[in-house]
């Protein structure tokens, strides 16, 4: 069907309209990221899980951190778990004990804790939540008798910091890796540190 004359010259002029009002918006979204200066969004990392034979007497749903493996394991089934590379506390930065996952949070805000920026000066009192966050993409809170440890179970923006002793305490996942755990673990769950 062919449209009157008059009709073409509109249809025509929305279509250039259109099309100048996506150029224009693509590159105020162009412009406005050079303007931002701040670096690519993060990596999220490999995944590291894979599922493993796993000899426990904890329930499904319990998280088993083995420090000296620098494993996560995630109890899915009697003899079953997922298994999860993870970096652990450095020297005279390691803990045991049992805790629950107080919280998550999805791009958490990171507030270093008064010893570390002791420790560390230059650190600032609070980076905001988002993408260049050194808690990554995911956190789990950890709580014991309802108290904050102060330690977490979060990802990273450095995929190739995972797998060794370098925390202050906290275990450290590739960002996939810890948005899949984050996925599976309720706020509630117990975590068994050993």
């Amino acid at each position: 069907m062919m449209l009157p004359a008059r009709n073409r010259i509109v249809a025509a002029g929305a279509c250039i309209m259109g099309l100048a009002l996506a150029l224009s918006v693509q590159d105020f979204a162009h412009a406005r990221s050079g303007v931002a200066g701040r670096p690519p969004l993060p990596a999220m990392g490999p995944s590291l899980r894979k599922t493993v034979a796993f000899e426990t007497t904890e329930q499904a749903g319990t998280i088993i951190i083995r420090k000296d493996e620098k494993a996560l394991y995630l109890v899915t089934r009697q003899g079953e778990a997922l298994r999860y590379q993870i970096s652990v506390g450095r020297d005279g930065f390691g803990w045991t004990g049992t805790v629950k996952v107080g919280a998550k949070t999805e791009w958490p805000q990171w507030r270093p804790p008064r010893e570390m920026r002791a420790r560390q000066p230059e650190l600032p009192e609070l980076v905001p939540a988002g993408p260049y966050n050194p808690l990554g993409a995911r956190a789990l809170y950890l709580l014991r008798d309802g108290r904050d440890t102060l330690y977490r179970i979060h990802g990273t923006n450095d995929p190739s910091g995972v797998g060794f002793d370098g925390t202050s305490g906290c275990f450290r996942l590739t960002n996939t890796d810890v948005i899949d755990l984050f996925k599976r673990v309720p706020v509630g769950a117990k975590v068994v540190v050993q």
